[in-house]
C-alpha cells in the first residue's frame, strides 16, 4: 500500500470505475493480486492517484491483447526490476499469445501505447508502469 501526497489529486474507487469502465470488484481484484498498489486514507478507504488510473488503463490495454492475467503480472514484475528488463518485456509482448481484439482503432491505440513505452525508454510512469 502506498501513501498519497496531500496535494496530489486522488480518486475514489467509484470514480476510477466510472472513469475507466473497470468495475470496483475488478479494481479490488487487481490490487489483491498485486497489479495495483493503491494508497489509503487514514480511514482505510482507497484513494487512487492519477498514476494508478493510468495503470488501470494500461492493464485494460494489455487485457485487450488477450494477454492472460498471469502474463500481465509477469510483465509488471519485470517493470519493477527496472530498465534492464526491457528486452524481456518486449519479448513477452511479442509472444504468439498476444492478439489484438476490439475495433481496429482500439487495437492501434494499444499498439501505439506499447510502442511508446519502449521508444521513450520509460520504466515508470503512466506509459510503462501502467
Amino acid at each position: 500500500m502506498s501513501t498519497i501526497a496531500v496535494d496530489e489529486p486522488t480518486f475514489t474507487i467509484a470514480e476510477v470505475a466510472d472513469k475507466t469502465g473497470v468495475s470496483a470488484h475488478a479494481l479490488r481484484y487487481y490490487e489483491r493480486i498485486g497489479l495495483l498498489d493503491v494508497g489509503r486514507q487514514a480511514s482505510g478507504h482507497r484513494r487512487f492517484s492519477e498514476a494508478d488510473v493510468d495503470r488501470v488503463v494500461f492493464i485494460c490495454r494489455l487485457r485487450a491483447t488477450a494477454m492472460p492475467i498471469r502474463e500481465i503480472q509477469r510483465y509488471f514484475a519485470l517493470v519493477a526490476e527496472g530498465s534492464s528488463t526491457e528486452g524481456d518485456r518486449l519479448a513477452l509482448l511479442h509472444e504468439g499469445r498476444v492478439q489484438f481484439t476490439g475495433t481496429p482503432a482500439e487495437a492501434q491505440a494499444t499498439k501505439d501505447l506499447l510502442v511508446r513505452q519502449f521508444i521513450e525508454g520509460r520504466s515508470e510512469g503512466p506509459v510503462a508502469a501502467v
